[in-house]
């Protein structure tokens, strides 16, 4: 399967973003309870590279 007829497939497509956003909610209550600025920084870049999945959509099909 391609990229592309990935991110068209809505189903596929919205179950992966399901997916994403219970990822980012585990990290933000590890975000929540961490105490060391290395667990802090590595939960913000994880949140910071999920969130920019959710636009793969958009750069696959030019529109961002």
């Amino acid at each position: 399967m391609s990229l592309k007829s990935f991110v068209n497939n809505k189903g596929e497509w919205d179950a992966f973003c399901e997916e994403i956003d219970s990822e980012i909610a585990d990290l933000h209550k590890s975000l929540e309870q961490s105490d060391s600025v290395i667990e802090i920084h590595q939960a913000q870049g994880g949140i910071r590279a999920l969130r920019r999945l959710k636009y793969l959509r958009e750069k696959i099909n030019g529109t961002r």
